[in-house]
Order: structure tokens, then C-alpha cells, then sequence
């Protein structure tokens, strides 16, 4: 998959995406990179690390978030993706479900679209926008509330509404090999959601499409180890090997250096008889 000038290897190598939350609250680093230079700057530093996209949100997704304004979240991202635009050669992905945000941060250069709520919280603009501009899109599952009530079992709805999901993308143009998938790790699911999806990743395969997981020090790690947002990174590191092994290829996360050199150990094994 081509994503800005880059070509994207997603059958048979990891990437690392790093997060950059240009927000006054996001539940991990909230307020550190506002300012364009200090948004900057740590995008160089991810760089460096091993990411290989970076991903700008300009509104925080945290338990109890704030929402804001489109033109309020514009104003956050627009800067921060011209800055790295013009300073470093790496894919900018735009984190956001807002046409709107969309549609003025393509304008601004940003080279794939990440969309929290797969194309479901409007009425077909994101779908249309992201379509008309060949863009990539990463889509995620989600759901307003964890009640799977309407399914078989949790499993069975996730799958009923990544299809939903594909079907909205297909209907609107968008081409299948722009698009990317992810399980929504924290949306929409309780606890035990979510430690299913991670178990039985590997049931993704079944569109084949490119799987992106985003666990970087989420409330599942928390749980699980009793620990607070700082104190999660080896829970982080675990989920994404696991992650890798279960068939994911793109890893949303914090801390770049530690979860990159934690692929490149499990793509040393998984590639040791050329596969």
C-alpha cells in the first residue's frame, strides 16, 4: 500500500505508527506537544525511533472526553501537519471523524485519513470525502455502547460490523486496497471485549486487509496488571508482539523506540525460513 511516497509492505513486515496528540487532555501525554514546535520535535523523535507514520489527533478519545468543535480541532491539527510536512520526509496520518478536519487536513498535506468511527457517525461525507481523495483510510471498529445484545455473541457482532463497515467504504468508492482495519481496542468494548478481540485477532484475516492495533497504555493494561498509564509500556510491549503474531502489521503507539525494537525481534523470528 502506497501511503504519501512510501511504499507499505503490510503482508510481510511490522510498522510502527506513532501517536502524536496535539490535545490539552489526552489521557496519556495530554498538552506535552500543542505547540507546533514542540509537536514537531517529538515527531522527529519518533522518527529516529522507527516510526514509520505519524499519526496527529487533534481531539482527545480518553473515558469522558471533551468533544470539540471541528474548527477548534482544525485549528490544533492544520499546524502541526504543515510542520512536519515540511520538515520531514514520513507519512502524516490525520486522526479524526470529522469531514471536515478531513477534508482541510488533506488540504494541508496529510496522507492517510484515521477514522475512529469507520465511516459510521456521519451520514456518508467521510466516506465520500476520503473516496473522491484515494487517499488511505485506517477504519476502526466501534460502537457507542459495549452491548453486543443485538448478536450471537460479541464475536459474532464484531464481524456483522466490520462488514457494516466495509460495506459503507465499498458503497462510497472507496478501493479496498486503501483501506486498513482496526479492532477498536477500547472503544466500544468492556474489559472482557477486548482481551476476546486480542485473543482471536487473528479471525481479521478473513478480510484481507491490513490490521492496525492501537493498545499503547490502555485501560485493559491497566486492569490487567493494576497499573497506572506510566507504568504500562511491558504490558504495551506484549500486546504488540502478540499482536504481530495473531497477523497485525502496524502498531499505534506511545513509546516508539521500545515497541519497535520489540518487532523487530518478532519479525526476526517470524522471518527466519524467508517467510
Amino acid at each position: 500500500m502506497i501511503i504519501g511516497d512510501r511504499d507499505f509492505d503490510f503482508e510481510h513486515k511490522s510498522y510502527i505508527m506513532g501517536i502524536l496528540n496535539v490535545t490539552p487532555d489526552s489521557f496519556s501525554d495530554g498538552g506535552r506537544y500543542r505547540q507546533p514546535v514542540a509537536a514537531l520535535k517529538q515527531a522527529e523523535e519518533m522518527v529516529y525511533q522507527g516510526a514509520s507514520i505519524i499519526d496527529v489527533g487533534g481531539e482527545s478519545t480518553r473515558p469522558g472526553y471533551r468533544e470539540i468543535s471541528w474548527e477548534e480541532e482544525t485549528e490544533r491539527v492544520i499546524p502541526v501537519i504543515r510542520a512536519i510536512k515540511k520538515k520531514l520526509a514520513v507519512p502524516v496520518s490525520l486522526d479524526t471523524w470529522k469531514y471536515q478536519v478531513a477534508a482541510e487536513g488533506i488540504a494541508a498535506g496529510a496522507d492517510m485519513i484515521n477514522d475512529i468511527w469507520g465511516l459510521r457517525k456521519d451520514a456518508g461525507e467521510m466516506a465520500g470525502l476520503i473516496a473522491e481523495s484515494g487517499l488511505p483510510c485506517c477504519l476502526m471498529h466501534n460502537r457507542f455502547k459495549a452491548d453486543y445484545s443485538d448478536a450471537a455473541d460479541f464475536l459474532s457482532g464484531f464481524i456483522t460490523d466490520v462488514d457494516e463497515i466495509l460495506r459503507i467504504a465499498g458503497e462510497a468508492g472507496i478501493k479496498e486496497d486503501r483501506i486498513i482495519l482496526d479492532p477498536g481496542i477500547g472503544f466500544g468494548k468492556n474489559y472482557e471485549h477486548n482481551l476476546k478481540i486480542l485473543k482471536h485477532l487473528d479471525l481479521m484475516k478473513r478480510w484481507k486487509l491490513p490490521i492496525l492495533l492501537g493498545v499503547s497504555r490502555k485501560s485493559v493494561i491497566g486492569r490487567a496488571l493494576d497499573l497506572p498509564v506510566h507504568e504500562r509500556e511491558e504490558g504495551t510491549m506484549a500486546l504488540t508482539v502478540t499482536g504481530r503474531l495473531f497477523g497485525a502489521s502496524i502498531f499505534r503507539v506511545h513509546d516508539v523506540k521500545s515497541n519497535s525494537r520489540a518487532l523487530r525481534m518478532t519479525d526476526a523470528v517470524l522471518n527466519i525460513d524467508g517467510e
